[in-house]
């Protein structure tokens, strides 16, 4: 989540909020710089990195739980520094022709969005492969890229009149489908682990829906509510794609179950609910489309409440220790934890809550004084731009994409082949290494 344009209130020191693709980790940039955080313990955050350097990071993209990430400032919004913040080293930098509003990775592709355009790097290397161009104009840049050993799909909206989006293959280089997910604009949009499903949300805020990728068939339709009108920020899927949590601009998070109702045998009402809900059912099948699917999608499973409302959030659902979490981000600087049932729902209970908008120091929080902290990353001058030209794998590209783009590589020429299986090279970080 970006925060950018709430920077520059006094009393608001977050700029950038995001968790990692298995929402193991957390990067949070502010004023003063960025950090990364382990989520393996709610009752205490693990602070495992630190940067004084990069002021006002506005997107800090880390792969998985590797040392590679992604980072673009305030300062220079168009650069995008990719580096290895276990050794302190910048792998490489490009510099675009506008304002990067957003970074997605997988251990396949790296993609950057900017407002009318997408740039695909395969992240072996570096170098850009592929660019679609003349997208709809994404002011938010709005996108999301699944991360599966088994697939690469980039999504986006496909207009900014409707809610339509766009799946792209990264690996093929082809656009697979066009999914008419809502007739408002996209507020929000993410793939499950595996990439097999997306959720799509609109503008409008009130019906939530999922769909199977790549043939984008419509599985489940939640209703969020209608009481009053709400910006959803941000969709989650839990990691065995059993729940869906989204969190807006109001109080409550919302958890709904992806699993079909079984349809139960009729029974005589005894009541006048009971005939009233009769009556419904019955006439149903003679009342407009639009009437019979609300009385077809499902309500929350599970809600969370946070103390104020009007605030832009982010969520993740993740398991710790084996107890199943909802962890939500508000852009006063807070990460709250709440345990959630799997098996009745309802009101999830809030276990903890951390500030995370003040950059701390890594040896604060270690038990010993004898560790060395992790040092800010190296500053280093970069030889002069030069021009970087490559050309894409792909025979017939998209119509709306093309098989190469002009990138400034001010960082030096892109590394041979980044050895991201290798342990010892990225290695998954843990909170004491140093």
């Amino acid at each position: 989540m970006n925060l950018a344009s709430v920077a520059g209130e006094p009393d608001r020191r977050l700029v950038f909020v995001s968790f990692n693709q298995d929402s193991s980790s957390l990067a949070v940039g502010t004023k003063d710089g960025y950090q990364l955080y382990s989520l393996n313990n709610v009752d205490k955050l693990e602070l495992i990195h630190r940067n004084e350097v990069e002021k006002e990071a506005c997107i800090v993209a880390r792969l998985f739980s590797s040392s590679l990430i992604a980072v673009v400032s305030l300062a220079s919004p168009r650069k995008l520094k990719v580096c290895h913040f276990k050794k302190e080293t910048e792998i490489c930098n490009y510099s675009y022709s506008n304002s990067i509003l957003a970074v997605k990775l997988n251990r396949q592709r790296l993609i950057v969005c900017l407002e009318e355009s997408l740039y695909v790097h395969n992240i072996r290397d570096m170098k850009v492969i592929h660019t679609i161009r003349s997208i709809s104009a994404n002011p938010n840049g709005l996108c999301d890229l699944s991360c599966s050993n088994e697939c690469s799909y980039l999504a986006y909206p496909g207009s900014s009149r409707s809610g339509t989006v766009q799946i792209f293959d990264t690996i093929t280089l082809r656009s697979v489908a066009t999914i008419p997910a809502h007739d408002n604009p996209l507020a929000a949009l993410s793939f499950n682990l595996s990439g097999n499903k997306i959720a799509t949300a609109s503008e409008k805020g009130t019906v939530i829906r999922v769909f199977s990728v790549p043939d984008g068939a419509k599985l489940f339709e939640f209703r969020r509510g209608v009481k009053r009108c709400v910006t959803i920020s941000s969709l989650a899927f839990s990691a065995d794609s059993l729940f869906l949590a989204a969190s807006s601009n109001t109080e409550t998070v919302h958890v709904f179950k992806l699993e079909k109702k079984e349809d139960r045998p009729t029974e005589e009402p005894h009541s006048w609910t009971g005939y009233v809900t009769s009556a419904f059912k019955s006439s149903a099948s003679y009342l407009p489309t639009q009437v019979t699917e609300v009385f077809n999608q499902f309500r929350a499973f599970a809600t969370c409440r946070l103390d104020q409302s009007g605030l832009r959030t982010i969520c993740s659902l993740t398991t710790i220790q084996k107890v199943l979490y909802v962890l939500v981000v508000s852009e006063d600087g807070m990460l709250h934890a709440f345990t959630l049932d799997p098996l009745d729902g309802g009101d999830c209970k809030s276990i903890k809550a951390h500030r995370i908008d003040v950059l701390e120091s890594i040896s604060a929080r270690r038990d010993s004084n004898a560790d060395r902290p992790l040092l800010s990353q190296k500053k280093s001058s970069p030889p002069s731009a030069e021009k970087t030209r490559t050309k894409s794998s792909s025979d017939s590209p998209a119509s709306d994409s093309q098989s190469y783009q002009d990138v400034e590589t001010a960082g030096g020429s892109p590394p041979d082949a980044l050895k991201l299986d290798d342990d010892s090279e990225f290695p998954p970080m843990s909170p004491h290494d140093s």
